[in-house]
């Protein structure tokens, strides 16, 4: 079936219309362009062009007067220092020299030195923790078997059935000996009595240590007494 377009249908009677419309706009929009004018703007500068110049505005350097001390004072005359007498003076006062050489008859006091040196050993502190601490002959086993070996049960203590720990306190000096044997937590007066004997006759001891030097070391050691 063939299809009829009606004659309103037809663009192509309307395409030369349509292209003068075009150019007539495309024309009226160049003039348009062509009478459009331009407004200056206008910025004021002044106010940035003096800040800047403020800106760039040298400040003088100022340099304070080095003040100069005054001169030290002349030194005093030799005239006014040495007192000028005359030759037939005669001077009252004599230097007494005396004679500070050693001889075979001079004598010396030993004592008192020694004495100052023991003086100054019992000032020095005595510790209780150092790097090395102090060591009985043989070690701790050793230890344990000298208490046992020369602890005496007192006889009265046996009789009313007495037994316990006594712990005694003392101080490994330089040389290893115990000093300051004392009771530092009493039990019974006989068994504190037995307990201070026994620490009393240990050997010296290994000295303990501190930075490699022998000083002063505070021990406390535990003696049982237990009934068989």
């Amino acid at each position: 079936m063939e299809i009829k377009k009606t004659p309103k249908a037809d663009l192509e009677n309307k395409k030369s219309l349509m292209t003068e419309i075009g150019l007539v706009i495309t024309l009226g929009i160049v003039l348009a362009a062509f009478e459009w004018s331009t407004t200056d703007v206008k910025i004021d500068t002044s106010g940035m062009i003096e800040e800047a110049a403020v800106e760039e505005e040298i400040v003088p350097i100022t340099r304070q007067e080095e003040i100069k001390p005054p001169p030290p004072p002349p030194p005093p005359k030799m005239s006014d220092i040495i007192n000028i007498v005359d030759d037939d003076v005669e001077l009252d006062d004599e230097l007494d020299l005396q004679d500070t050489e050693a001889d075979e008859n001079t004598t010396y006091d030993y004592q008192q030195e020694i004495a100052v040196v023991e003086e100054e050993e019992e000032t020095q502190e005595v510790f209780f923790i150092v790097e090395e601490m102090p060591v009985f002959p043989g070690g701790e086993e050793a230890l344990r078997k000298f208490i046992a070996q020369s602890v005496k049960y007192p006889v009265i203590a046996q009789e009313n059935g007495i037994q316990g720990r006594v712990f005694v306190s003392f101080v490994v000096n330089q040389k290893g000996e115990v000093t300051n044997v004392k009771v530092a937590r009493p039990f019974d007066p006989n068994l504190d009595k037995e307990a201070v004997r026994v620490v009393q006759s240990m050997p010296k001891w290994s000295p303990g240590k501190q930075r490699g030097k022998a000083v002063k070391v505070s021990y406390t050691v535990p003696i049982n007494f237990v009934l068989q």
